[in-house]
């Protein structure tokens, strides 16, 4: 079926997107967020950093139905589709809040991509207030989908499964294992027995990463095709993440634009110059590009699946080019205070700069999207 023109985004998301907006307005999180991680702001020499999030604002997500937004009503949930989810994801990114919820949502529509009994149970159990992750990438970081370096034999799983996301946030794991020559899916309680967590120490003060090893561990497999699932699922990982690295690049835009009006120079606001007005402009044109590819990708995979992975991988490639730009003139333009602790530019650009490399920058999001010519 064609793709509609105002890609798919109706009046019930726009509701939605309004809603999550006054929500994430509402808990302030980078208030909360200060408190908590005082002290481990530097990756290296800092304190160990909590995996702080609020747990109270995630049970008000879960029963406002966002976390099961696109789980299917079969399985207790909304029944929505990505572009839905991605509303609610551009929301989170604009308020750099710190949740399980865009791992959840991707983790989601990994399991509805299995479409399995097992899998289907693990969706029920999202309906139900659990949130989930991805594990699926080897030591190496390399983006393919059948890199992993844990083992699956008869059901247990062995090996480590590095870089995942929101680690200290969710309550289970849909992980990648290799069986043979094959790679199948397994869901597995984050608490299971023989499981061990070791915790990256990253930029990004919003987010947490960590390494998952796995000592014969018990594990429920929902996809026997594990790769195939996987690269369905890729075009609505890929736009989640897009959708909030356009969340955080349009508040770093307002940030900017605002200070600029209000910081004087030679008796004028900064934003007279045109060494200043050129850049904010080029931040604009970015985070219009890149939003409207974000809702172009969501809508191709709910409309028409053929041209899905071309126009995903093309949103993050816009997403991953457009956080650099955006990251580095917003802290270059609010001059001095951009890069302090006071600031929240810093927040956000240590965000957005981890979301590029999240799945592939912006080069490799192009030489995968040259394959759909």
């Amino acid at each position: 079926m064609p793709q509609p023109a105002d890609f798919g985004f109706g009046e019930e998301q726009a509701m939605l997107k309004d809603s999550a907006r006054r929500f994430m307005e509402d808990k302030q999180p980078l208030l909360a967020l200060r408190k908590v991680i005082a002290g481990t702001e530097d990756p290296y020499f800092g304190k160990e950093r909590p995996g702080s999030y609020d747990r109270e604002a995630w049970k008000e997500m879960v029963a406002l139905g966002w976390s099961a937004l696109a789980v299917p009503e079969a399985a207790g949930g909304v029944g929505m589709n990505l572009v839905s989810a991605v509303a609610v994801a551009e929301e989170v990114g604009r308020a750099a809040m710190p949740t399980p919820l865009t791992s959840t949502l991707q983790t989601i529509f990994v399991l509805r991509e299995a479409a399995t009994a097992a899998a289907e149970n693990w969706l029920q159990q999202i309906s139900e207030g659990k949130s989930g992750t991805l594990a699926l990438y080897g030591k190496d970081g390399s983006h393919e989908l059948d890199q992993s370096d844990v083992t699956a034999v008869d059901g247990r799983l062995n090996g480590t499964s590095f870089y995942v996301q929101d680690l200290q946030k969710v309550d289970f794991l849909v992980v990648a294992a290799r069986e043979g020559d094959t790679v199948k899916l397994y869901a597995l309680e984050l608490s299971a027995e023989g499981v061990q967590l070791d915790f990256d120490r990253i930029v990004d003060l919003t987010r947490d990463q960590g390494r998952v090893t796995f000592n014969n561990v018990a594990a429920e497999c929902i996809a026997e095709d594990g790769a195939a699932t996987l690269q369905a699922a890729l075009p609505a990982t890929l736009t989640l993440v897009a959708a909030d690295m356009a969340g955080a690049s349009e508040w770093l835009l307002q940030a900017t634009a605002e200070y600029a009006q209000i910081r004087t120079q030679f008796d004028r606001p900064i934003g007279f110059f045109q060494a200043v007005k050129h850049p904010v402009v080029n931040m604009m044109i970015l985070a219009d590009q890149t939003r409207s590819l974000v809702y172009a990708a969501a809508c191709a995979y709910d409309t028409a699946p053929a041209t899905a992975h071309r126009a995903a991988h093309l949103a993050k490639s816009s997403a991953s080019d457009t956080a650099e730009f955006c990251a580095n003139r917003a802290t270059q333009l609010h001059g001095g205070i951009g890069f302090t602790w006071e600031h929240d530019v810093q927040i956000y650009h240590k965000r957005l700069i981890h979301s590029q490399h999240l799945y592939g920058d912006g080069v490799w999001q192009r030489e995968q999207a040259s394959k759909y010519l």
